[in-house]
């Protein structure tokens, strides 16, 4: 998989999003030998969130319990294999890994669209709100950068006004997914007529427990979104 600017890349070497070490050979957006390590979420996902399950299963056990306010979602890989590159991601600067990221979503939402059907396919992107604080301590948000890589293949815009996050919230790595819920009680607002009537996709970095996706879900909604949808590049499993 080629980068777009491969001479650049033999000034400033970009950096592997697996091994982070500069990319072999240059011009690529992964090393050859690491292009293995994510793991793909597979063919067997949940109908809802696609989280892998079984071959005789459609529903994984969350969503078998739990009503989602979104109407489905999908993943490019399992969060255990690509858990380091998105810490780095998130937080030492890594943000050149979104050009990788953002390839692999594409592909994803290819698939994922054709699943769902025309009458389903996104009219806007919308990342995940950060928090100002965790916005200016990071640098970025790497929801909208992972959008905007997006959008730029998929050609689809991207809102990233519409939504906004109305309180800080606690880290929650460690919380159950209660407690996530809790935590995360009005904290979207989606705000302007922007998403009236709109089918939304939400872009994430990862996908756990869906308890963001739910009340960013639930706030497009109640602006008057038509449904809401997600893609994520990673996906946790039983509750990682």
């Amino acid at each position: 998989m080629q980068s777009p600017t491969p001479i650049l890349d033999l000034v400033f070497p970009r950096r592997c999003p697996i091994c982070d070490k500069p990319v072999r050979p240059y011009g690529s957006l992964i090393c050859e030998e690491c292009a293995v390590v994510p793991q793909p979420v597979g063919d067997c996902t949940c109908f809802k969130c696609g989280k892998p399950v079984g071959e005789q299963e459609e529903y994984c056990a969350d969503c078998s319990r739990k009503k989602h306010m979104y109407y489905r979602g999908a993943a490019s890989f399992r969060y255990r294999s690509v858990s380091g590159s998105l810490y780095r991601f998130k937080y030492e600067g890594r943000r050149e890994y979104a050009d990788y990221y953002g390839r692999e979503m594409a592909l994803t939402f290819d698939r994922f669209t054709q699943e769902m059907g025309a009458a389903h396919v996104p009219d806007l992107l919308v990342p995940v709100p950060c928090s100002e604080q965790r916005d200016r301590k990071r640098g970025y948000n790497q929801a909208a950068v992972l959008a905007e890589k997006l959008a730029e293949i998929v050609r689809i815009p991207v809102d990233s006004s519409s939504l906004k996050r109305a309180k800080d919230t606690k880290a929650m790595r460690t919380m159950s997914a209660t407690e996530r819920q809790n935590n995360l009680k009005k904290a979207f607002h989606a705000y302007g007529n922007s998403v009236r009537l709109k089918s939304i996709m939400l872009i994430d970095d990862i996908y756990t427990t869906g308890a963001t996706v739910d009340a960013c879900a639930l706030a497009l909604l109640e602006a008057g979104a038509r449904e809401v949808s997600f893609l994520t590049f990673a996906i946790g499993e039983n509750g990682l």
